[in-house]
């Protein structure tokens, strides 16, 4: 029994250490306008008390302006997840910003904003990915009784999608996915096998978190508020008002620091930055640039060269078998419509936005919150195939899309909108070739290149041979448990 314990508890310990670290080895460039914007407002929240970035504001197009002042014009989550990566980094370093030159080309403010912002996506972004990774490893186990069959999923999401590259960035994309996939979790575990306040709570903080890091995230999420509205319509009203109680105290308790936010940068409790934004006419055009979903641009979203997904995570091509096999299992639908719904209108907000292509960006960037739930249904697949040829085709696809994302997060996740097929050139032709890496040791222990991506791929080695160890320890360990025979909903 202890070895079985040691075993479950291993998994996700080692399944955490292994996508925290895929997304923390890596970074993206610090003065890439939508990082920028983000970390210049949490610099001047930390040395100034206020959220203005004039000082900045020639160096990011990213930018809102009210009256005489500008501020970034994002949803401030992301620069709130900031304030504490900043805050130690200036007590350790006793540097300001107030003595560099803010200029793109000044090797000393570069550095200054490289440290802050490695610094700030590795306990936000990629901290939330590797969470997200756990909770989606533990769903899926659940769901199949097999933890190998969880383990393809969960890697399929953290390393085989450009999940892994945006986590190196401080857009917001990475970090609306995996709350995304925290509060899909936690629904499934509020009534599992007793109601649980504290989990109903936590779905209310990852959905109302999610918005506050990306506003449209509210509509996606919806849905998952649906479901966990449905999972307890059943119960005793004493046991259910409390439980709905504890969801709207989540969502409030996510919305206080915006609220704080809105105060200290405008005066006022309520206030969005797209509303001032400065040099995109295209955010004028129906609700900050949303109008309806465009067909062609959906098929670009999903096949094109340039932005398909297809390209970038070629193993959720086996995401829909998948999720047909799960929505045929008794007990299972309304896990997989909720899934089907949210995935739908993430693709069909990115086909509604004006600017659907991301600008600079390797895949599409704002489709990014649908792939944690695509990749859930790559459990039931895999544990259903019988033949092992199966098998081990889908872990070949698996493979190539570990392989790419690697690529893409160790040379550039922000590709000029210019590339006609980016995974090509520059990322292959041009990056890997040349051994141009945003790695830990390259930035900041002056390691020559590919020294740093050997030794990350030495440390992912050891760490994913001691997953699989055990995992298939815990397969082995869990009591026989076929899929065509669960019938949890």
């Amino acid at each position: 029994m202890a070895s079985v314990l040691a075993h479950r508890r291993a998994v996700p310990m080692l399944l955490f250490a292994l996508i925290w670290l895929s997304c923390a080895w890596f970074g993206s460039w610090e003065l890439n306008p939508n990082n920028a914007t983000r970390l210049f407002a949490a610099i001047s929240l930390v040395e100034h008390g206020d959220a203005t970035i004039d000082e900045f504001a020639p160096l990011t197009i990213d930018r809102a302006q009210f009256g005489a002042h500008v501020y970034t014009d994002k949803a401030p989550g992301m620069t709130l997840m900031a304030l504490p990566a900043v805050t130690f980094a200036n007590a350790v370093t006793g540097e300001s910003s107030a003595s560099l030159t803010k200029t793109i080309d000044d090797p000393g403010f570069g550095q200054f904003m490289k440290l802050r912002l490695r610094m700030a996506a590795m306990f936000s972004s990629a901290l939330l990915t590797g969470l997200a990774a756990v909770a989606l490893w533990s769903l899926a186990r659940d769901v199949t009784g097999n933890a190998n069959a969880a383990l393809v999923a969960a890697l399929a999401y953290g390393l085989g999608t450009p999940a892994w590259g945006w986590s190196t960035t401080i857009f917001g994309h990475a970090s609306v996915a995996a709350l995304f996939m925290i509060a899909i979790w936690a629904v499934w575990r509020a009534t599992q096998p007793v109601p649980r306040r504290g989990m109903v709570a936590l779905v209310g903080l990852a959905l109302g978190w999610a918005v506050v890091v990306e506003f449209q995230a509210v509509l996606a999420g919806a849905a998952i508020g649906v479901w966990v509205l449905w999972r307890i319509r059943a119960l005793p009203v004493g046991t259910r008002l409390p439980l709905m109680l504890a969801l709207i105290g989540g969502g409030v308790a996510a919305g206080l620091p915006m609220i704080a936010y809105n105060l200290v940068a405008f005066g006022v409790p309520i206030k969005f930055g797209y509303s001032g934004v400065v040099g995109f006419d295209g955010m004028q055009q129906g609700f900050f640039g949303l109008t309806y979903p465009k067909l062609p641009v959906l098929f670009e979203l999903l096949f094109g060269p340039r932005r398909g997904l297809i390209w970038v995570a070629p193993v959720l091509l086996l995401a829909p078998i998948g999720l047909m096999r799960w929505y045929r299992q008794p007990g299972q639908r309304p896990m997989v419509v909720t899934v089907l719904a949210a995935v739908a209108i993430v693709l069909l907000i990115n086909a509604s936005y004006f600017y659907w292509d991301g600008g600079f960006s390797t895949g599409p960037r704002h489709s990014v919150p649908a792939l944690p739930l695509l990749a859930l249904g790559l459990a039931p697949l895999y544990a259903t195939l019988e033949k092992g040829r199966a098998r081990a085709a889908m872990l070949a696809l698996l493979g190539l899309s570990i392989a790419v994302n690697l690529m893409i997060a160790a040379a550039e996740v922000t590709v000029p909108d210019t590339a006609p097929f980016p995974l090509w050139r520059p990322i292959l032709i041009e990056d890997v070739a040349n051994g141009f890496f945003r790695d830990l040791p390259g930035q900041f222990w002056g390691w020559s290149p590919w020294a740093g991506v050997a030794l990350y791929l030495m440390l992912a080695t050891v760490i994913g041979a001691a997953l699989m160890i055990a995992a298939r320890a815990v397969t082995r360990d869990d009591a026989p448990c076929r899929y065509s025979e669960m019938t949890l909903g």
